[in-house]
């Protein structure tokens, strides 16, 4: 049992145990491959559990890219529930597995901190809860959140609003 668990300390500086990933064929009952049969994890669970586990990090605004954001925004608006893996793309092998991500960073943000964060995260949730080996992480930042932007805000501007005076009488 011991050369599946790793001591890691906290942040509180407590040890702790946490399983290592499991993709050895050592015919224990944790391994994916085991001498009594095979653990297949679909790809979309991968990229659910990717997904959330790079909206956990701070400085992420938004997953997906432009036309991924607008169809779910819409699919929210008519009472759809929103996608978890949007913007998330993986491959899953028998014990290994790649992601891309799409990101939309906060302003402000380092955005080479802000992948090195994401990227440990992922590889870290896959890797834990689903004892396959990550090879790579892609992180796409494709657009950047501007303070006060928001979809609901009325539009500025002359000609923009709805509510304004005509400009012809």
């Amino acid at each position: 049992m011991s050369d599946m668990m790793s001591t890691k300390v906290t942040e509180a500086g407590q040890a702790g145990t946490v399983p290592r990933p499991r993709t050895q064929d050592t015919g224990s009952a944790t391994s994916l491959v085991t001498d009594r049969g095979t653990t297949s994890i679909d790809d979309g669970v991968v990229a659910k559990i990717a997904g959330l586990a790079a909206r956990e990090v701070s400085g992420v605004y938004a997953m997906g890219g432009g036309a991924a954001r607008a169809f779910g925004s819409m699919r929210g608006m008519v009472g759809g529930e929103p996608s978890i893996s949007q913007g998330v793309s993986v491959e899953v092998g028998e014990r290994q597995a790649a992601v891309d991500l799409d990101v939309v960073a906060e302003y402000g943000t380092v955005i080479p901190e802000l992948a090195a964060a994401v990227r440990k995260n992922v590889i870290g949730a896959v890797e834990r809860m689903c004892g396959l080996e990550v090879t790579e992480v892609n992180i796409r930042v494709g657009d950047v959140h501007l303070p006060g932007q928001d979809r609901d805000r009325q539009p500025e501007g002359p000609g923009m609003g709805a509510e304004q005076e005509p400009r012809v009488r």
